[in-house]
């Protein structure tokens, strides 16, 4: 029997728990005998989650020895990763422990107490680029799901704990206990796509820039080239200067905005309706429905007629 073990703080997010939770839950109904769980924080006692609900805690220093240790995460996750206790906790388990793992903004908490250092790792696509600039030496991969590096496996934002205990529980009993408890949890097994396609690519250009017109009308002209050049000559700048002033403002190229947007409209359209793709691909600015197609398959991990049977 393996003890997974799930380590909180207060205002930590409660599915980050529960979706784990209830995945290993299930997979002991499966396999009797494999698991047994434990909940952790470094004061034990009730810990209080973000939404007012509260778990009980087994003091983390009187907890016997676990094969997983699960770090959730949530707002509380900003405080959590500057308490000493916590950071000197994770790192004396790091020796002992076969996984180590983190949810969402638990991720933090492991690269507080260096564990990360070096390492490929994910958290919520909302806090990745903050996770990146906090710790340069990580290798953030922003879209996955969930990354595993050696004995460390750091998952994405929220219900991407049940992605990644789906992939512990395959590691430990095979890849049919944990398709049986996907299909219990009616969840996909392997979820499509990466973190992209749930990320705000429609909050691109919403925040007040001296470009908010110019996004305006780029998605009022998706089908047109919208080069460099036009776009500068809309602002009134030389292409060399709008180039440069747009990546300082926005963060990317001109070029990686336009084809942003275009998939933005694209994606919304090849859920939303019946619309034959080549028609999208030409009224988005994309022309070739093959080009569309790779860069669908590059943001999401899927072809628009997957996506599309997906919703369908």
């Amino acid at each position: 029997m393996k003890n997974i073990a799930l380590f909180l703080f207060d205002d930590f997010q409660i599915l980050d728990a529960a979706g784990p939770t209830t995945a290993f839950e299930i997979a002991e109904r499966l396999a009797p005998g494999s698991y047994r769980l434990l909940i952790l924080s470094t004061q034990g006692g009730t810990i209080r989650s973000s939404s007012g609900l509260a778990l009980d805690s087994l003091r983390s220093d009187d907890a016997p020895a676990m094969d997983t240790l699960i770090v959730v995460g949530g707002n509380g996750s900003r405080r959590a990763m500057h308490h000493h206790e916590n950071t000197t906790y994770l790192r004396s388990r790091a020796r002992d422990t076969r996984r180590l793992c983190s949810v969402c903004s638990g991720a933090f908490l492991l690269a507080a107490a260096g564990l990360l250092d070096g390492k490929r790792a994910t958290t919520h696509w909302h806090r990745a680029e903050e996770l990146q600039r906090l710790f340069p030496a990580i290798r953030v991969e922003a879209d996955r799901i969930h990354v595993r590096d050696g004995t460390i496996w750091t998952s994405a934002g929220i219900s991407a704990g049940i992605d990644l205990a789906l992939a512990l529980v395959a590691e430990d009993l095979g890849e049919a206990v944990a398709k049986r408890v996907a299909q219990q949890m009616v969840v996909y097994y392997r979820r499509p796509g990466g973190q992209s396609q749930f990320s705000a690519l429609a909050e691109l250009g919403s925040d007040a820039t001296p470009f908010t017109p110019l996004f305006d009308y780029m998605r009022g002209h998706l089908s047109e080239r919208l080069t460099v050049e036009q776009l500068a000559a809309r602002m009134a700048m030389s292409p060399r200067n709008f180039a440069r002033a747009f990546v300082r403002e926005m963060g990317i190229s001109p070029a990686k905005a336009v084809e942003r947007l275009r998939l933005e409209v694209a994606r919304e359209r090849v859920e939303a309706s019946r619309e034959p793709i080549e028609k999208i691909a030409a009224s988005t600015g994309f022309h070739d429905p093959e080009r569309m197609r790779r860069v669908f398959v590059r943001y999401f991990g899927q072809s628009p007629q997957a996506m599309r049977r997906v919703y369908a």
